[in-house]
């Protein structure tokens, strides 16, 4: 496997919303990356600027090849890559699309039970399932980084997609205090802030806020030419309103199908709760000539977006009942910036106001 020249550099500072790249990375564990698409490769990348140590495959000799060809440690041979992080005790990301999860963490069980274990995938409760289900329970922390774009691909990969992204890491019942740290480690030093959260109330947030946004936006698409005398002056004239909404819309179907579908329970409530509202402004333009209240509310919680707080804290990941403190100060809107050193998990968990 061919070793990226600049691996162990120190990368640059930057600045995205207030957030510096660290000098150093936040761990020396190596980061092996399953899955070099647009997420997965962007990762990569990330982690080669921050100086740790990574390597990837990829099932597509494409994409293997071009991240070879850029200078990174990337494969095809998913066995072999997986012995290598098994034999170091390495950090595996799985960052390949919900239908391929199961092959992988399969081929993971047999042959890096080892190695410590978290993705990148949209969904948290289903993750966790199919985790559960080949036996690695006891080696995973979740991981989804609120951050992407409408392409796809290694051509569409970005050191920078996670500069001052908010990333979820799961802190479950059952996740263990090293995968979590480890996991936490890798969203850092991609650039992001750390979002602790639990499965379940991860996929009811992200169905509102991502998961049905791409229902919406496809429905929005649609119906600019679902009026056949108008239907080529519209898209003429369709401006930056049209394309912010829709912007979602062209994301890859079977992307979007396979994250709205592995989240369906959540997602069939946030729709419900849509619908209601376009019903009731609907409703009250027809029967009152205004939409006033749907227009007075969403500019409200619009405003409320743009001033939400996030308050840094210390986690601590160990004694009783440290995942549900987590939890309880990501659901307050606590983020994590920085990691306590390994020996000194005492330190009060300061809880954002």
């Amino acid at each position: 496997m061919k070793r990226h020249a600049s691996s162990g550099i120190a990368p640059a500072l930057w600045n995205a919303g207030g957030v510096s790249a660290p000098r150093t990375p936040r761990s020396a564990v190596p980061v092996c990356v399953l899955g070099l698409g647009l997420i997965g490769g962007s990762i990569l990348r990330a982690l080669d600027r921050a100086g740790r140590p990574a390597y990837g495959w990829n099932r597509s000799a494409a994409a293997a090849d071009d991240a070879s060809a850029a200078g990174f440690d990337a494969t095809t041979d998913l066995a072999a890559t997986l012995r290598r992080a098994n034999d170091g005790g390495h950090v595996i990301v799985v960052a390949v699309p919900v239908p391929a999860l199961d092959g992988v963490l399969a081929a993971v069980a047999d042959h890096a039970p080892g190695a410590w274990l978290t993705d990148a995938v949209s969904v948290k409760g289903d993750v966790a399932r199919r985790v559960a289900a080949a036996g690695l329970t006891g080696r995973y922390a979740g991981g989804h980084p609120m951050a992407g774009t409408a392409f796809s691909g290694w051509e569409a990969t970005d050191a920078t997609l996670f500069d001052g992204a908010m990333w979820v890491v799961t802190a479950d019942d059952d996740t263990p205090s090293r995968a979590w740290r480890l996991a936490a480690s890798v969203g850092l030093d991609c650039g992001a802030v750390i979002v602790p959260a639990g499965s379940a109330e991860h996929d009811a947030a992200v169905a509102r806020i991502s998961h049905s946004v791409h229902v919406v936006a496809e429905a929005v698409a649609i119906a600019a030419e679902s009026d056949p005398a108008a239907k080529q002056l519209a898209l003429t004239l369709a401006a930056s309103s049209f394309r912010d909404v829709t912007r979602v819309a062209g994301t890859a179907p079977s992307l979007v199908n396979a994250m709205c579908e592995a989240n369906a329970g959540a997602l069939l409530d946030a729709l419900d709760d849509t619908i209601a509202a376009l019903n009731a402004a609907r409703a009250e333009l027809a029967e009152h000539g205004t939409v006033g209240t749907i227009t007075e509310r969403g500019y409200a919680a619009r405003r409320r977006y743009e001033n939400a707080r996030r308050t840094p804290f210390a986690p601590v990941l160990d004694g009783a009942g440290w995942q549900r403190a987590l939890r309880e100060a990501g659901h307050a809107g606590g983020v994590v910036t920085a990691l306590p050193a390994e020996a000194d998990q005492s330190t009060r968990l300061d809880r954002p106001g």
